[in-house]
């Protein structure tokens, strides 16, 4: 009796740590999880941030979105809970095994022959969900990509104005069905190997039960028991419990391979346009910007500078015009390192950029494009982006000179008012000049203007255009522009075309030449002239 309340106090303490280790075992599970999945996306999301704006303008959306989110939460699980079932179930088979061999050697070799049988699905199985997956994960960027677009504000404007609401449907319903049945697919593949799985785990059973009765049956070892087969059926239920889980490991890590070759992609691209080591930290304040023999291409079949020659003197204006496509875009992007050129170099103060701090440079840098990007906040959160530590006095100067302030102070909520998605809250002009602000609160060295003005009415464009001239008083700057007012304001304009500057020189210089320049402006500059003019005569 005591022996018996011994072996069942034994159970019952047994039974209990058992529990708290499980509870430990989830809580480390858990922990182990969500940390992989904080350190992978900050990995992930810091090797994005110093990918070149080519990668962007390349990778879809909906792509980058999956990848950080969907496939690396997909690796993370299989990871946390592989460490704790290697661990545990590989404990058990060490165990089990001792305790067959101790009771019946024989009937324990008879129990194990069957082990190798349940290896043989495996490896057709895990290669089946690699497949599945990765076509499956293919289709999700397909899906976040289209949601990403007929869902966005400009997208669903798209989808309006255009009726396609049916269309965009119909289309979403076809990819949502093949992202089912590829999971169904995947799930039941899965299924088929468990019940493969499941029938060559009960052939052990039989075959120990059959070895048992004949050595009992024909008395070949008088020491069995009923008792013993019964035991070691038992054990041996338990022995193949943690095999097949570690042979579903397998299967598993093999899926998860899916999901590591798109992660692991995305870790592989290299970062081209990187900060030098102890990078030249030159003065900026009114130095020369030097292109000398700048060459650039997207794509190498394709280029679109092949000898850019200038100097821009420090602290002038100078005007880049050209027809559509020219590359004038292309030509101030490289100075702040967007991209890299092919060949030659462009210079500031006698350093090759690539050779400056990058940091550096982009700090000393403003650049006000074309189309303006707001942050879905408060006005003061998109003004603060350029100097987060700006006094409120600042804020109000650099609105006031981009005559933005009052506009902002009429608003209910003053600078706390939000912008929407994109600023869509906002006019084009208004959107335009918030930008200009922010690039006066950054108090850059060098001031790039992409047709910053071109989404401005005549009304809105005089309202800035003593802005624009009092932020580029002192500073080196290039204009991209389109409205003749700017251009004449320029100490040189250079026509870029057919991947060289064509020509440069004053306006009137220019329209001596009879070339390039004075196409433009019989055709563009021209008929804006004209417009306005009639404008003036109406008022």
């Amino acid at each position: 009796m005591a022996l018996l309340i011994r072996l069942l106090v034994l159970a019952f303490l047994t039974l209990a740590a058992s529990q708290v280790i499980g509870v430990l075992e989830s809580y480390i599970n858990a922990w182990i999880s969500q940390r992989i999945i904080f350190d992978m996306k900050n990995q992930m999301y810091k090797h994005l941030q110093s990918m070149p704006h080519s990668f962007f303008t390349s990778e879809k959306q909906g792509d980058i979105i999956t990848r950080m989110n969907t496939d690396i939460s997909g690796v993370s699980s299989v990871i946390s809970g592989t460490l704790s079932s290697i661990v545990s179930n590989i404990a058990t088979v060490i165990t089990t095994l001792v305790a067959l061999f101790s009771m019946s050697w024989q009937l324990a070799l008879v129990g194990i022959v069957v082990i190798p049988l349940l290896v043989l699905p495996t490896k057709a199985v895990g290669k089946t969900r690699w497949q599945l997956l990765t076509e499956s994960q293919g289709k999700h960027d397909e899906m976040n990509q289209m949601i990403n677009e007929t869902l966005s504000v400009s997208g669903s404007m798209l989808v309006k104005i255009f009726t396609r609401e049916d269309k965009e449907y119909e289309r979403f319903v076809d990819l949502n069905e093949e992202v089912t049945q590829l999971a169904l697919k995947e799930q039941r593949s899965g299924k088929w190997f468990r019940v493969v799985m499941g029938m060559f785990t009960q052939i052990g059973p039989l075959l120990i039960y059959f070895a048992g009765g004949y050595l009992i049956i024909k008395n070949l070892d008088p020491s069995l028991s009923v008792g013993v087969i019964t035991a070691t059926v038992a054990l041996i239920n338990r022995l193949y419990r943690p095999v097949e889980s570690l042979l579903n490991i397998q299967v598993d890590f093999t899926r998860s391979l899916a999901l590591f070759t798109r992660i692991f992609d995305y870790f592989d691209k290299e970062a081209t346009i990187v900060s030098p080591k102890n990078g030249r930290r030159p003065n900026m304040f009114k130095t020369d910007i030097v292109y000398d023999h700048v060459s650039f291409s997207y794509t190498p079949d394709k280029p679109i500078l092949t000898d850019i020659n200038f100097t821009v003197p420090g602290g002038s204006m100078y005007a880049i015009v050209g027809p559509s496509g020219s590359g004038k875009s292309t030509v101030v992007n490289l100075i702040p390192r967007l991209y890299d050129v092919d060949g030659g170099s462009v210079s500031i103060g006698g350093y090759d950029v690539r050779k400056i701090d990058l940091k550096y440079l982009r700090e000393s840098i403003g650049v006000v494009t074309q189309d303006t990007y707001l942050f879905n906040g408060t006005i003061r959160d998109n003004l603060l982006y350029a100097k987060e530590d700006a006094t409120e006095q600042e804020l109000e100067r650099a609105c006031k000179i981009a005559n933005i302030h009052d506009y902002i102070v009429s608003q209910p909520d003053g600078y706390e008012t939000i912008v929407g998605n994109r600023g869509l809250k906002l006019s084009g002009g208004e959107k335009q000049r918030l930008s200009i602000a922010r690039v006066i609160l950054k108090d850059p060295k060098i001031l790039i203007l992409d047709e910053a003005t071109s989404a401005l009415d005549s009304i809105s464009e005089n309202a800035i255009q003593d802005a624009l001239e009092t932020l580029m008083k002192g500073r080196t700057s290039i204009v991209i522009a389109h409205r003749l007012s700017t251009i004449l304001k320029a100490d040189k304009i250079l026509v870029v075309d057919g991947g060289v500057i064509a020509e440069q020189g004053t306006h009137e210089e220019l329209l001596a030449l009879n070339g390039i320049y004075r196409d433009l402006y019989e055709t563009q500059f021209r008929k804006i002239i004209d417009e306005e003019a009639q404008k003036h005569t109406e008022n």
